[in-house]
């Protein structure tokens, strides 16, 4: 099981230094940074774009990127090393590599004439062609394209005349070759260069998709024409609103003839035009930075969800009144072009624009688009991270949502090291590659000091000392360490014999300590790396826990006591520079990378045992320790560090019931961000926590339902009070009509349709406020309003919602934001519905109705239950399970809350919130007790120990009736006469000489089940095989057996000692238990909707009844009957894709399904159905490919190996698996545990 696991990704920007770095097919898009491509795909279920993987095969600057026209699952990129890579997304590995001598491939493309060749050039020709299989595989030089006389920016394959090809060029002229025709160079340059030397690159380049000849061109500064490339006539110049405008990207808009797109070089403006008009038909301000590559996918998204729309239009009959269009102004006389547009930005910015409904799809800002050299923990906020780059700039991330907050004005140069100042000064101090360090104050946004002792020479290290926050130490390439005051004044010099890697303060005082890499005196070597190590870390809790991360691209994780390396993690794509973590929370670490990805990491599973103590109430001597104790070989982790100590001290002042206290302080210091504070805090208004105690930060998170009107509205009162105050903020802050909008929208959204009414005036937009004020009186507009939102509903425009909210029409409104993925939205109409701000307008109540209020309250909790629902699946499956229970928290539903804790293997925060919580929550917090007690039997080098037998009997005695757990756990523990029976003292059972007794007695009563618990107790566990198996065997025989009979003593049988069921006498009853375990997996798998893994089951269950000589009553063609039936009976649920026809399931399918439903009945716990998902499932790691031996496919998330080493399934599955079977998939009667 891995030590280290990934729960959070920042992925970088886009390079703004190459053309060609974006890139689109079909349901995917990618985009370069510096050194990796990032693939997104879209995600059907909720119709968004979700990062599908990073491919970072390249060593040096990506150039271009071509996505495969006939396959949309290769793209080829070219890199400054010559170097051009074919890979394949799906199964996300090389295909192809060229090690190009005959120059680097500035720009590429596939060729459309061609199945598959990859056309590329470097600058000044000529093109190359490389077929990349059959028989004339290998590069070529295109007859006629070489010798230019210009450097070539772009070039473009036509997609329907086989073979022709334009090249702009920086001297503003074109190249164009055609087989069979005289090839034109350098021609069409503008009118306006003619006869002159001066350059105006061209910026872009595109055949028009609807005719032979017809090309878009753009240069720099003389715009946009459209040229036939037969006549090489201008068509048509395209005029720009300003002359200041240019052009720095365009595309075809695939839905709609005739129409493109482009943006300019130096604001984000996206500017849409038709080529039947020489000026825009409309302009979208996006960013204050300039465009830098544009791609407009093909495919718009479909609509989200599949929610039945009602029939068309039904309030529109012939007879009824028609309304006239209103007047058009003539740039509204062409409709927007539905289509999304990748749009990559000069600042490194991504995002997709959705152009139909003139809003992000989604924007990811400010992302690094350059190796990342260091990232450091903010001293008093352990949620933000700061991170220094190769691009000069410095930026600091909310790691709860993974957001950029502040990023540093203007490029610095390469800043290789930052340190914060100590408590909340609020300032970075940065080091540089050339212009010595500075500092940086975030809230005023601009550097106040420089300091360049150093000269020219590189600073690879700063910090600011946390004792004395006047001093700052650095050291440098010269051999010099410095430590001034921050107003510059030099306080020592050191000098080394050569370069000077890293220094820093001690914490005790106020001494620094330099490390020098020639000294030799030398404690331990760990030696595992094989490259050289940048990043090295003390764990601040145990003091001989070591993380270092290396150039190898790894991060490993050392017990320095032995120097045994505990977990190697291979996710990064590349060089590994910077490590750290926040005291606070000591057990989450950030890393960053030449990959340029920011990486969060929880390091919980290394300190399990520990998590486990506080869990069982252990006394404090095993959790908490000293440095000297905790040292010595072999002694299980303890906490030796300030936090843990801090937290004993709290909670020893606590009166009342600490545990509570003490369970919540250490589960947030130990739990990765993302959600655990937020459950924490809804835990407590839960638990009648008065509303003053809580934080600050509560409501940025998911808050609990009855104050999420509450705080919405203070937010709304907040963003209006700015129309009193007259100045602005700084850059970058919304504007005055921005924040009343914005506070205009959360009342509406609250009911309060007065106020709305009042601020749209005051921002002139009387239309809306006209048209909805009767919603406060008039009852008559009722018909007309719905009529009106029904329309703006179809054509799926946000202008509908304040037309359903002034009617009352709940349901419609909430379908309408459901239907559209926007389920924050519909949580909060429906929950503001439910407090009954939302008045429904009865026009006139048919006589002698009775439809009270009450009515309307029960419809629109069920509603909200429902939104509530789909916003924590939504969350679950983006592998964020703690805040997919803090949806369900926030509506009161403990159950589920729990159920999707289990689901995302979360046992020992389950547990804590589960105890916490009390009553309601206790069948699930014992169904965790269970999972973490068969963790403990099977922590692999310490299970034998007593220390952890016992703490898995302590976690079991924690539980009410408890005798059966005891036993499966005394059954399964190996070890020699003496100590099996002083566990069965501790656990409150018979010796095992008398379990002999006790079976043989029971045996002779015929009561099967005591006869094989106490066999499986005693010296000869292996007697109660037969007995046990011949029992499932005759039920099975028979035809009314049902999974709940014979589960328990399957059950019972699976905890025999290994060792005793590999013995070679044992082998025919242990295959079949393996086969009868696979079969009741497979039904156990279908009551607990495990739909990955039911086929698998099955499958197992028949290759082991092929392979293996038993008899069992099972026949391989009933189950592949039985598996067929399932999978023809729950097709509706398990379709993913639209395109895989419907068939109905027979009769006879129906049949042995619902035969099958009778045998499997409701389990005990209901809540917990459905896939497993851990933190990180969609994650994607740069990592080997693993291929699952279960399903065949590639495992996205963390991978789980199998006893052979080398087998591998996802997590996910290992976790289903071992909850319906717990033997291993290879078969070999050795138990699983993925816990």
């Amino acid at each position: 099981m891995s030590q280290v696991r990934q729960v959070g990704l920042l992925p970088a920007g886009c390079q703004p230094w190459n053309k060609d770095v974006c890139a689109a097919n079909g349901d995917r898009f990618a985009y370069c940074a510096t050194l990796a491509i990032y693939i997104y795909q879209l995600d059907h279920r909720y119709n968004e774009f979700k990062l599908h993987a990073i491919m970072s095969e390249h060593k040096k600057t990506i150039t271009a990127i071509s996505w495969c026209p006939h396959n949309p699952d290769l793209f080829a990129s070219g890199s400054t090393d010559n170097l051009v890579i074919i890979w394949n997304v799906a199964e996300q590995k090389v295909i192809a590599k060229l090690n190009s001598t005959k120059g680097m491939p500035a720009s590429l493309s596939w060729c459309w004439n061609t199945e598959d060749a990859v056309a590329f050039v470097s600058h000044r020709g000529p093109l190359l062609i490389w077929t990349i299989t059959g028989p004339d595989s290998g590069v070529t030089v295109h007859r006629e394209a070489h010798s230019f006389l210009s450097d070539i920016c772009v070039f473009r394959w036509h997609t329907q005349k086989k073979g022709k090809v334009v090249f702009g060029h920086i001297d503003g002229s074109l190249s164009i070759f055609q087989p069979g025709n005289k090839s034109q160079k350098h021609v069409l340059r503008p009118e306006s260069l003619e006869g002159t030397d001066e350059e105006d690159p061209v910026t872009a380049v595109e055949w028009d998709p609807l005719s032979t000849d017809y090309l878009l061109v753009a240069n720099l500064h003389c715009g946009i024409r459209l040229v036939d490339s037969e006549s090489l006539y201008c068509i048509t110049t395209f005029n720009f609103p300003s002359a200041a405008a240019s052009v720095q990207c365009l595309a075809w808009v695939p839905s709609a003839p005739g129409m493109f797109v482009t943006g300019d070089s130096q604001v984000g403006i996206l500017r849409v035009w038709n080529v039947s008009r020489t000026t825009p038909i409309d302009n979208f301000k996006l960013k204050k930075t300039g465009f830098h590559c544009l791609h407009v996918l093909s495919s718009p998204p479909r609509k989200k969800f599949s929610i039945q729309s009602p029939a068309k239009n039904h309030y529109t009959s012939s007879t009824s009144e028609a309304v006239p269009l209103p007047n058009l102004t003539q740039n509204q006389a062409f409709s927007l072009p539905p289509g999304h547009a990748v749009c990559c930005f000069l600042d490194g910015g991504v995002g997709l624009y959705d152009m139909g409904a003139k809003k992000w799809d989604f924007l990811r800002d400010l992302g690094h688009v350059e190796t990342i050299f260091d990232c450091k923990f903010k001293p008093d906020d352990p949620n933000l991270l700061a991170t220094a780059s190769f691009d000069g700039t410095v930026k600091v991330w909310d790691i709860n949502t993974l957001t950029a907050v502040y990023t540093s004005p203007g490029n610095e140069g390469v800043i290789y090291s930052i340190s914060w100042a100590p408590g909340d000064l609020n300032c970075i101090a940065g080091a540089t590659s050339r212009n010595g360090a500075f500092i940086w104050d975030i809230k005023k946004g601009k550097m106040i000091q420089r300091f360049n002792e150093h000269g020219k020479n590189g600073i690879f290290c700063i910090a600011w000392s946390h004792k004395d926050s006047k001093r700052i130490a650095t050291c440098s390439g010269d051999g010099f360490c410095i430590i001034r005051t921050i107003d510059g004044k030099m306080l020592h010099k050191y000098k080394h014999p050569a370069a000077v890697f890293g220094c820093d303060w001690s914490q005790n005082n106020n001494s620094v300590r330099i490390w020098d890499y020639t000294q030799d005196a030398c404690i331990n070597v760990l030696s595992g790396h094989t490259a050289p190590v940048r990043g090295l870390m003390w764990n601040t809790e145990i003091p001989y826990l070591l993380i270092s991360g290396s150039w190898d691209y790894t991060i490993k994780v050392w017990d320095t006591r032995e120097g045994t390396c505990l977990d190697t993690v291979y996710d990064h794509g590349a060089d590994v520079y910077g490590l750290t973590c926040h005291p606070s929370r000591p057990f989450t670490m950030a890393s960053c990378s030449r990959d340029s990805t920011v990486r969060l990491w929880s390091l919980a599973p290394v300190i399990n045992p520990l998590q486990i103590n506080i869990l069982a109430d252990r006394s404090w001597e095993e959790i908490i320790g000293n440095t000297d104790n905790a040292i010595e070989q072999g002694t299980p982790p303890l906490l030796c560090g300030k936090v843990s100590k801090d937290i004993k001290q709290e909670v020893e002042k606590e009166t009342g019931n600490p545990r509570v206290k003490k369970l919540r302080w250490f589960s947030e210091c130990l739990s990765p961000p993302g959600g655990s504070n937020n459950l924490w805090n809804l835990v407590a208004v839960i638990k009648g926590q008065d509303d003053s105690l809580l934080p600050q930060n509560y409501s940025k998170g998911i808050m609990h339902l009855k104050h999420l009107t509450k705080f919405r509205t203070s937010e709304a009162q907040e963003l209006t009070t700015v129309k009193m105050s007259k100045f602005g903020g700084g850059i970058g802050v919304p504007t005055k009509e921005e924040r009343l909008k914005e506070a205009a929208e959360i009342h509406l959204r609250l009911g309060q349709i007065q106020r709305y009414c009042e601020l749209m005036v005051e921002l002139g937009e009387w239309d809306k406020a006209l048209s909805i004020a009767p919603g406060v009186s008039l009852k008559y507009w009722k018909k007309l309003m719905q009529r009106r939102a029904d329309q703006l509903i179809q054509e799926d425009k946000d202008d509908a919602i304040p037309y359903c909210i002034a009617t009352g029409d709940v349901k419609k409104l909430v379908n309408f934001f459901t239907s559209r993925g926007q389920l924050k939205e519909a949580l909060l109409v429906a929950q503001a519905a439910c407090e009954g701000s939302m008045q429904a307008l009865h026009v006139s109540p048919p006589k002698g109705s009775s439809y009270s209020d009450d009515t309307y309250k029960e419809d629109f909790s069920e509603l909200l239950c429902k939104v509530s629902k789909e916003l924590a699946e939504w969350y679950f499956r983006d592998g964020r399970a703690v805040l997919a229970s803090c949806c369900h928290l926030a509506v009161d539903n403990i159950e589920l809350a729990m159920a999707y804790l289990i689901r995302g293997n979360e046992l020992e925060l389950a547990v804590c919130v589960g105890t916490v919580l009390g009553d309601s929550a206790v069948p699930a917090t014992h169904y965790a007790l269970e999972l973490l007690a068969r963790k403990c039997m099977m922590f692999p080098t310490c299970f034998p120990s007593v220390g952890f037998r016992n703490l898995a009997a302590d976690l079991l005695l924690m539980l009410p009736d408890n005798e059966l757990q005891l036993v499966k756990l005394c059954a399964f523990y190996p070890g020699c006469t003496e100590e099996i029976d002083d566990l069965h003292e501790k656990c409150k059972l018979p010796k095992a000489e008398e379990c002999m007794q006790l079976a043989e007695t029971a045996h002779a009563n015929g009561n099967i089940f005591e006869t094989v618990k106490y066999y499986i107790l005693s010296q000869d566990p292996e007697k109660a095989l037969p007995i046990g198996i011949d029992f499932i065997k005759e039920n099975i025989s028979s035809s009314d057996w049902t999974l709940d009979t014979i589960y328990p003593v399957l059950d019972l049988l699976s905890y025999i000692r290994t060792e005793k069921l590999l013995l070679h006498k044992c082998t025919v009853v242990r295959n079949e238990l393996l086969i009868l375990y696979g079969y009741i997996g497979a039904l156990l798998a279908i009551r607990r909707q495990y739909q990955s893994i039911v086929p698998a089951l099955y499958e197992y269950t028949s290759q082991l009844l092929k392979r293996r000589e038993v008899s069992v009553p099972l026949k391989i063609e009933n189950l592949s009957e039985e598996l067929d039936a399932w999978r023809a009976c729950t097709q509706s649920v398990n379709q993913l894709t639209e395109e895989s026809p419907y068939t109905p399931p027979s009769d006879l399918q129906r049949m042995i399904y619902s035969t099958l439903l009778k045998r499997i009945k409701e389990g005990p716990l209901t809540g917990i159905v459905g896939p497993d998902y851990v933190t990180g499932s969609n994650l994607p790691s740069h990592s080997d490919i693993h291929i699952s031996c279960l399903t065949g496919s590639k495992i996205q998330g963390p991978v789980y190996f199998l006893e052979d080493g080398k087998s591998a399934i996802s997590l996910n599955d290992a976790l289903m698996w071992a909850k319906v079977n717990p033997f291993s998939p290879l078969g070999t009667g050795i138990r699983l545990n993925p816990f």
